[in-house]
Formats: structure tokens, C-alpha cells, sequence
């Protein structure tokens, strides 16, 4: 059963004491409010499987979050909410899905937002997945550039959450110049650059940065980053390491584009 079942089937207070079951148990409760109270009484720790557990939080978190990034230059405007459901339209949430990712964004949104307690537990879950850690940091950016810029405020609250789950400050950097890169290049010709004039110095340069190498590298070097990025971002190994499958077209759509800008250095190079 997926996490999205085993929650419907009234085990959402999945992480027992922690501000992720709460939240999600009342996002939930909105939505289905009528159906699930009488469930509430029996809830217990989910006893499923550790994939499970981590999709649930990581779908919690990531909303909320989301919800505390957009109020962090102090109010929502109507445009972020917007953006916000954009998002969710990008993931093609079911209508139900999308509510409670709704209620969690403003969750999100409140005052007194446990931000520090969501990240840690949240952290905990994913334990040494380094690579579900960094999708999730990445979708963050990618909502948050979701009008075309990324905001002061909103890098301050991404990348106090990147360090805390252990990302240093030279990789947010790396992980900011990679999704700007990418958005930047890909706004303007599409995921495979159909129909664009061959690639000027600034556009191969973009490239080298969505690889997270410079332009000096070797074609080893090339090669090596392209198939380390393609294992980081693959989608099936990242559901089974605790992605909500929810969030498969996201990380479809990081591969197509690091994809893409290695076939382009490629054609440069003449490999």
C-alpha cells in the first residue's frame, strides 16, 4: 500500500510526538474531516515500511515549507499562491492530494511554524539519503523560482534548511547556479533547445554549470558528472529511496535537462 493510502486508511499520525504527523493529520482532517474522525482514537506510528514513512514526510515538509518560504518576506501574496499551486499542477495531484498539500503550504504560513523541529525530523527520516535530501532542496529552489526569480528572503529560509540537513554552503551555491542554469536555458528553448540558434559561449557555459563542472574539464571529467547526476536524479531509484511518487515528473524533468546539456557539450566536443 502507498503512504498515501496507509494515511487515508487512518494511520497519518504516522511519526508519533512529531510536528509531521500532527500537521499532516490536520491537513487531512480538512479535507476529510467527516470520514475521519472516528479513526483519529486508534491512530498509531506507522508500522510500514521505511519508504513509506519517508514519502509521507517528505510530502509534508516539502509543502509546508514551501508555505514558510513564500511568507518569508512577511505576507503571501495572491501571485505566490498561485505559484504555489502551479507547483502541484506540475506534479498532477489529484484534487484530494492537492488540498492537503494546500493546508500544509498554510501550515506553513503560520506564525508560530516549528521550522527547525519539521527540518530535523524530517532530516531523521531520511537518515543517509543524501540524494532524496537534495531533490528536496531542489524542488524548493524550483517552487521558489517559479515567478522567474529567487528572492532574498526566500534563499536565506532554503538555504538555512540546506544546512541543516547537511548541506554545506558551497553546495547550495553549486545547487542555486545549477537550477538557475537550467530554468534559464530551458525558458528559452524548450527541454531540447528545438528551434534555437547554435549555443553561444554564455549558453555552453550554462551547460557546464547544470554539470556542476567548469569548462575546463576533461571529457572524462564530463562524462563522469553527467553519470553521477543521472544517478542522483533518477526517479524509480529515488521513490524506492523515499520520494513520493508524486513528485516523479520533477525529477523526470531535472534528468531531461541535465540530459540535455550533456548532449549539447557532447556535440561541442564532438565525443
Amino acid at each position: 500500500m502507498s503512504w498515501w493510502g496507509k494515511v487515508l486508511g487512518g494511520t497519518f499520525g504516522f511519526m508519533s510526538g512529531g510536528p509531521l504527523g500532527a500537521m499532516l493529520g490536520a491537513a487531512l482532517g480538512h479535507v476529510f474531516d467527516k470520514g475521519l474522525k472516528a479513526q483519529r482514537a486508534s491512530d498509531q506510528p506507522f508500522s510500514g515500511r521505511q519508504q513509506e514513512r519517508t514519502q509521507a514526510a517528505f510530502f509534508t515538509a516539502l509543502f509546508s515549507i514551501m508555505g514558510h518560504v513564500a511568507k518569508a518576506d512577511g505576507r503571501v501574496s495572491a501571485d505566490e499562491i498561485a505559484l504555489a499551486e502551479a507547483v502541484m499542477a506540475r506534479m498532477a495531484l489529484t484534487p484530494d492530494k492537492r488540498r492537503v498539500a494546500m493546508n500544509l503550504f498554510n501550515e506553513g504560513k503560520r506564525a508560530d511554524f516549528p521550522l527547525d523541529q519539521v527540518i530535523d525530523e524530517f532530516n531523521a527520516l531520511c537518515g543517509r539519503q543524501r540524494a532524496i535530501k537534495r531533490m528536496f532542496i531542489e524542488i524548493l529552489l524550483s517552487a521558489a523560482f517559479a515567478d522567474d526569480r529567487l528572492d532574498h528572503a526566500e534563499n536565506t529560509v532554503i538555504e538555512y534548511v540546506a544546512k541543516r540537513i547537511g548541506f554545506s554552503a558551497v553546495e547550495y551555491r553549486a545547487a542555486v547556479a545549477m537550477i538557475t542554469a537550467a530554468r534559464d536555458f530551458f525558458s528559452r528553448h524548450g527541454p531540447r533547445g528545438a528551434g534555437a540558434a547554435p549555443p553561444g559561449p554564455e549558453a555552453v557555459n550554462r551547460d557546464y554549470t547544470v554539470l556542476g563542472i567548469e569548462p575546463a574539464a576533461s571529457n572524462d571529467e564530463v562524462k563522469r558528472a553527467y553519470r553521477r547526476l543521472m544517478n542522483q536524479h533518477h526517479p524509480d531509484k529515488l521513490v524506492s529511496k523515499g520520494m513520493p511518487e508524486e513528485m516523479v515528473q520533477v525529477a523526470t524533468e531535472r534528468t531531461r535537462e541535465i540530459r540535455a546539456a550533456y548532449d549539447r557539450i557532447r556535440k561541442i566536443r564532438g565525443m
